[in-house]
């Protein structure tokens, strides 16, 4: 059918459908929680400045808040897909995950650890052709509505590594983190601060962005299992010679959100000094690491 400019003003309304044109598809959901969230129904492939951004989340029993955080993480319309690693929950995260679309679900048999669960993330994420790789908690402690500012950030080639941070900003408190672990915080960056010869405001956040680059170049399967991994990761990265940038993150500590207790915190404490220590050792040519190869 032809519209002639009586019938249709382009400065108008929108034009007139034809009589006989076949009706609009209808959008319908892809499993009941979508219900009343839509964006993800709404996706292609973002490929954000032609590069592919994966999502890996590291998963233990996260069935009560991993549909919150996945509609959020995909509502920011520049994720192509995510990868689900479940370490042996004890509840149905792997099922949930596997009705979510564009997510992948790789589940452990036995309970791996964090470090070692990232391990299987990071692999994964290379093996899927991911350019840049933004790990989320999906506990929803961090906010996946900074995940456009932090793939801009590495797409565009100013920094390949992106932490976001709970100090930066004073959130830390604000957002309920206990007061031991704040100061914990504070002595433990301090000291590395010093020990690895870099000025970041933490170490200890969960909230990270990573390059291709960056990945392919660590020794990750050198680092711990346990949390520390973290810790070492980044020393890893410093250590390499990238740079390192930070945005404020506000966080939230509410009682399905993830943690360490204290006996685990202390132990992860002496893990980070450790790892400090060895990084300045081995820049001084005294002993030979591992996690610090030449």
């Amino acid at each position: 059918m032809t519209l002639n400019r009586a019938q249709w003003d382009p400065g108008g309304e929108t034009p007139p459908r034809a009589l006989n044109a076949p009706p609009r598809p209808v959008l319908t959901a892809y499993a009941a929680h979508c219900e009343n969230s839509m964006p993800h129904l709404l996706h292609s492939a973002a490929m954000f400045n032609g590069k592919k951004v994966v999502v890996v989340m590291p998963a233990y029993n996260a069935a009560q808040t991993l549909v919150k955080t996945y509609d959020e993480v995909m509502a920011q319309g520049v994720v192509d897909e995510v990868i689900l690693v479940d370490d042996a929950s004890k509840d149905n995260t792997s099922e949930i995950g596997k009705s979510l679309p564009h997510v992948t679900v790789h589940t452990h048999p036995s309970n791996r650890g964090y470090g070692g669960n990232q391990k299987s993330c990071y692999r994964l994420a290379l093996e899927h052709g991911a350019d840049i790789v933004i790990m989320v908690h999906p506990d929803y402690q961090y906010t996946p509505l900074l995940i456009p500012a932090m793939t801009s950030i590495i797409a565009n080639g100013l920094y390949p590594c992106v932490l976001g941070s709970r100090i930066l900003g004073g959130h830390a408190l604000r957002g309920g983190m206990p007061i031991w672990k704040y100061v914990s915080n504070r002595f433990l960056t301090f000291a590395e601060n010093v020990l690895l010869g870099a000025k970041l405001s933490e170490y200890h956040t969960g909230y990270r962005a990573f390059s291709r680059e960056i990945l392919e170049s660590l020794p990750l399967e050198s680092n711990s299992d346990d949390f520390v991994f973290d810790n070492q990761m980044l020393a890893q990265i410093l250590w390499k010679g990238f740079d390192i940038a930070e945005v404020t993150c506000p966080t939230k500590y509410f009682e399905e959100a993830s943690s360490i207790n204290f006996r685990r915190s202390v132990r992860y404490g002496l893990g980070c000094l450790a790892t400090g220590l060895s990084f300045r050792l081995a820049k001084m040519g005294l002993v030979q690491s591992s996690l610090f190869p030449r």
